[in-house]
């Protein structure tokens, strides 16, 4: 199937939970006035979600649901989805990947902040220790379209806004 071309680039900003996605997301949201698809709300408004994860404390993502009612979202172009997972999304959605990185110390912070704690807390530093939501990204997509960002500092997030504003301005200059 060839793909319609798009009117503007569709980006995926993913990432361990607490490195700062959504406050990302929602700056460029601001900014570009693109569609913000935060995966974990359409999930709860399109009932995505299946039996209940006891050990994590959170419901369970139904994947093919969720890429259902998604596909007829992604084909004009223009949106930031928003998800900590992206190797379940079809290749042909985005046409750039943003892995959010944090410092451990600092995320564990943040995700203590939360309320995380247990097997919860500890799987979601050793995945952010062991590199595998960068890893997921790079083995599901190209890898020049996969770009990977510290965000520690509100210096650095600032800077990384200006970076995915930067991309979205030359993807437009190279495709429209």
């Amino acid at each position: 199937m060839e793909r319609r071309p798009r009117f503007a680039p569709n980006i995926l900003i993913t990432g361990t939970p607490g490195v700062g996605k959504s406050t990302i997301c929602k700056i460029l949201y601001e900014r570009t006035k693109y569609t913000w698809r935060e995966v974990s709300k359409l999930a709860e408004e399109f009932n995505c979600l299946d039996e209940y994860d006891p050990e994590y404390h959170c419901p369970v993502l139904n994947d093919d649901k969720m890429l259902d009612i998604m596909e007829s979202m992604m084909e004009k172009g223009g949106n930031i989805v928003d998800y900590h997972g992206s190797e379940f999304f079809p290749e042909r959605w985005f046409d750039g990947v943003f892995v959010i990185r944090t410092n451990n110390t600092i995320l564990y912070d943040r995700l203590v902040a939360r309320g995380y704690s247990g097997k919860k807390l500890e799987d979601n530093i050793q995945c952010e220790i062991f590199e595998v939501l960068l890893e997921e990204a790079q083995n599901s997509y190209k890898a020049d379209i996969v770009r990977e960002l510290q965000n520690n500092t509100q210096e650095q997030l600032l800077a990384n806004v200006e970076t995915i504003i930067e991309w979205i301005e030359k993807w437009k200059e190279d495709n429209l």
